[in-house]
């Protein structure tokens, strides 16, 4: 089994199914996430989908979808 760490090359992903937001733009400026066997998430830029994966834990997913509902990140889309 290939070992999966932050910065793994997203083509190494195999088998994982990549979702983006509904609401992405028509250019394609979006990150998606795929949920890898282990419960870890994964991240990449939808505009480099052969690039660079990053990789986060359950917990760390939650927490940041709370912070997200919450608006502690409204900030960074003015």
């Amino acid at each position: 089994m290939r070992r999966i760490h932050n910065g793994i090359a997203a083509t190494e992903l195999e088998g994982v199914v990549w979702q983006k937001a509904r609401m992405s733009n028509s250019q394609g400026n979006c990150v998606e996430l795929a949920r890898l066997a282990d419960g870890d998430v994964a991240v990449r830029n939808s505009r480099f989908p052969d690039g660079p994966a990053l990789i986060y834990t359950k917990a760390e997913i939650v927490a940041l979808l709370h912070g997200v509902k919450a608006g502690e990140f409204d900030h960074l889309a003015e």
